[in-house]
């Protein structure tokens, strides 16, 4: 029998893991959102309908999911929290990022959220009543600053200046990071599982008229229907199973840190997929932000209650998982 202590240290591993898996499914999004979008000059679906149509998709599944398993509701206090997760990761960042992704390369946007991991683990501080030491607020000043530098110096067209697309891919991350937070907040209380089901399912009523009526009604080539396929299933439903369940089993704070590999993935994605170029500089800037990020990890965070620590107590058992 393993020791009480042993058991924490099992499930930080555990999820770190698991966050890990959710991260590289993650880290094509980007690529394939491009690749169903297309560009300016060679435009293919909307971005509404990408966003819109991945999630109707997804919550499809989720229906036959939830049925399959048998669910519970979600009870009165678990609404509000759902609400908060549908409209950060089901409307927010796929809204946002399929917008700007036809006016950016995937390299450059992978750079711009790049700074998700730190957003990501501040929420969730917030959420569960951490108090992160100045050192991580310095770290975090000094990362979104860096992303902030970045997007001015390579915004494109003559001068500096924030491009309309870099403003909506920082408005996805602060979406992403408002629904990981209340998403790994809400797996300590049903399945990890069940939660983006019942987000997909909660937001429905308004994804699939916005979805019908932005569907696409010209040919469009293969290769972006099964761009749209992956958003659908893998980044808007399946990655999410194990994502959720890392961020409950090893805590928010700190498996929301393996995001750190999502910027390089991405880029590394995106040189096969879209015959895009990484250059010396972009890798340069993502590794900074990474640092940042990592170094703001390490920092202090004080809490008064010992949340991260007692997640196994937390999670829901075989015999109430449905």
């Amino acid at each position: 029998m393993s020791s009480p202590t042993a058991q924490p240290d099992l499930a930080l591993r555990r999820g770190l893991w698991l966050g890990a898996l959710g991260v590289a499914i993650f880290a094509l999004t980007l690529p394939m959102t491009r690749l169903a979008v297309g560009s300016p000059e060679a435009p293919l679906m909307s971005g509404l309908f990408v966003a819109m149509g991945r999630a109707v998709v997804a919550a499809a599944l989720s229906a036959l999911y939830l049925l399959a398993t048998r669910a519970r509701w979600p009870t009165a206090a678990q609404r509000v929290p759902l609400l908060l997760t549908a409209l950060g990761v089901v409307f927010g960042f796929p809204l946002f990022t399929s917008l700007a992704m036809r006016h950016v390369q995937a390299v450059h946007a992978s750079v711009i959220v790049g700074l998700l991991p730190l957003a990501t683990a501040a929420v969730g501080a917030v959420l569960h009543r951490q108090r992160p030491s100045w050192q991580f607020w310095a770290w975090a000043g000094l990362g979104s600053a860096l992303v902030v530098v970045f997007a001015l110096t390579h915004a494109g067209g003559s001068g500096l200046g924030l491009s309309p697309a870099d403003g909506l891919l920082l408005l996805a991350m602060a979406c992403a990071a408002v629904g990981y937070a209340y998403g790994g907040r809400l797996s300590r209380q049903m399945p990890a599982e069940h939660v983006i089901c019942w987000a997909l399912l909660l937001g429905l009523p308004l994804t699939l008229p916005l979805a019908w009526g932005s569907r696409p009604e010209q040919a469009l080539p293969t290769s972006a229907w099964l761009a749209f396929g992956y958003v659908a299933l893998f980044s808007m439903w399946l990655g999410f199973f194990a994502w959720y369940r890392g961020l409950a089993l090893g805590g928010t704070v700190r498996v929301s840190q393996v995001q750190l590999l999502q910027p390089f993935l991405s880029m590394l994605f995106a040189v096969p997929l879209l015959g895009e170029r990484l250059d010396l500089g972009t890798a340069l800037f993502a590794a900074a932000v990474v640092l940042t990020v990592f170094l703001g990890r390490k920092s202090p965070v004080n809490a008064p209650t010992n949340t991260d620590n007692h997640v196994l107590s937390s999670l829901p058992t075989k015999g109430n998982a449905s």
